[in-house]
């Protein structure tokens, strides 16, 4: 049956957990602020769905699920090919190139300078439909009452939009690698196994190789795992470069912009809270 795995980044089997408190403050501790999935309806109400059941398939709805212990940049680290013992690594969110915004930046800082860095942008799956009555059943069931009985009535299945998902990222990716190989640095896609499983269904893969330090486009697919200390785990690594990615969409543009400008960006968001911590 289709529903929910994870509210708020909690699952129903966990003990001692404070649900009334949770649904009412809609705190994502990996962002340690309010969930930003907002209801349409009802925008000071979140939705606060991370990991849903679809089918036989756990689905990642969430990018912001993938910032669980900061496993995905330590497993990017090598990317910095710059990098030396010494310097500090930050995380920086959210740096704007004409392409569009790169999620994230892992950046080797020396003396409050950027000397290396790698662009990691995330992706999980979109839904159709509504989820909102889901998590008003979750919640039901973890022993919260009062809740809309209306919404718990609806029984509107949603989807999984694959299709438009993968098309989406991939085009995303072939404004913005262009820049990262023409400066020799690494753009990075986090995303779950499904997709990666889905996109080499539907796609030009073929081409994609081992990981290779020489190639500026790498693919980091993460399993879900709901048992055990850590829930996500690296289990493929693809790469490739500009014109693979193109390849894969039968396109042929490149994109440039600016390297000083971005470097400049970054350094402009360096402070101690995007230090990374291990």
């Amino acid at each position: 049956m289709n529903g929910i795995i994870e509210l708020y980044t909690h699952k129903k089997e966990e003990p001692n957990i404070d649900w009334r408190s949770i649904g009412k403050h809609q705190t994502c501790p990996l962002i340690s602020r309010k969930c930003l999935k907002n209801r349409k309806s009802e925008p000071e109400q979140t939705i606060g769905t991370c990991v849903v059941k679809h089918g036989q398939k756990s689905v990642l709805i969430c990018p912001h699920r993938l910032l669980e212990k900061n496993i995905i940049f330590r497993d990017s680290i090598h990317l910095l090919t710059k990098h030396e013992p010494g310097n500090e690594i930050h995380i920086v969110s959210e740096i704007g190139t004409a392409a569009g915004n790169i999620d994230y930046v892992l950046a080797s800082v020396r003396k409050n300078k950027v000397v290396d860095f790698v662009g990691i942008e995330l992706q999980t799956m979109d839904t159709t439909g509504t989820l909102f009555p889901h998590r008003e059943r979750f919640l039901k069931e973890v022993g919260i009452s009062n809740l809309n009985q209306d919404l718990l009535l609806n029984d509107k299945p949603f989807g999984i939009n694959w299709k438009m998902t993968a098309k989406t990222i991939l085009v995303q990716l072939h404004h913005k690698i262009a820049f990262f190989e023409e400066f020799n640095k690494t753009l990075v896609l986090v995303l779950q196994d499904h997709l990666m499983t889905y996109m080499k269904s539907q796609f030009k893969f073929d081409h994609f190789e081992a990981p290779s330090l020489g190639n500026s486009m790498h693919f980091h697919s993460y399993a879900y795992q709901e048992i055990g200390n850590s829930s996500l785990q690296l289990v493929e690594r693809l790469s490739t470069d500009a014109i693979g990615v193109n390849t894969c969409l039968g396109l042929n543009k490149s994109s440039k912009v600016d390297l000083e400008q971005f470097i400049h960006k970054i350094q402009s968001k360096i402070s101690k809270g995007t230090l990374l911590v291990i």
